[in-house]
């Protein structure tokens, strides 16, 4: 699988805004996931592109089309003592597809991470998409069977926060 000569990828702007959501609400279609997407165009611009940045995107461009993305930010290995780089999300449209365009996403991604002395890359599949599995274990990326993922969102994390009533010595950065 080589790399289409005429591949472009580059980091996106907010001009990009538009097809980021469009990618992402594809991206959702594809893991039968479509009814959980409730960010707006109006939230990634200001998470992605406004005063504090949570997260980066790397497109991927042919004939002046975008037809890939990867989003990615940043998180931190206390048994390292490095940061790392996280993937969110990897999407190339399906007519695209087999063209060598993931692999040229991660392998940017690669370059990014190492050129940030990030001591690893990680990022999460579903468990029932085969394809893409198959993918990132052709380039040597192995499964991590020892860790559970486990999330909090709306009530529960709702809950907790309430719950904790904590006193901080000194607050955290983002209180």
């Amino acid at each position: 699988m080589t790399v289409p000569d005429d591949l472009l990828l580059r980091s996106a702007s907010s001009e990009d805004v538009p097809v980021i959501y469009k990618l992402i609400c594809a991206l959702a279609t594809y893991e039968k996931l479509g009814h959980e997407v409730v960010a707006t165009e109006g939230q990634l611009r200001a998470t992605l592109f406004g005063e504090h940045p949570s997260a980066e995107v790397l497109l991927a461009e042919k004939n002046k089309e975008i037809i890939g993305f990867a989003l990615f930010f940043y998180n931190y290995s206390t048994f390292l003592g490095k940061k790392g780089l996280y993937l969110e999300d990897l999407f190339v449209l399906p007519s695209y597809r087999g063209q060598g365009v993931g692999k040229a996403l991660l392998q940017r991604l690669a370059q990014v991470a190492v050129k940030q002395d990030c001591g690893r890359m990680e990022w999460s599949v579903l468990n029932w998409n085969k394809p893409s599995i198959a993918f990132y274990e052709s380039l040597g990326a192995q499964p991590q069977s020892r860790w559970t993922v486990y999330r909090l969102t709306e009530n529960a994390l709702s809950t907790l926060a309430e719950k904790t009533r904590v006193q901080a010595a000194k607050p955290t950065a983002h209180e």
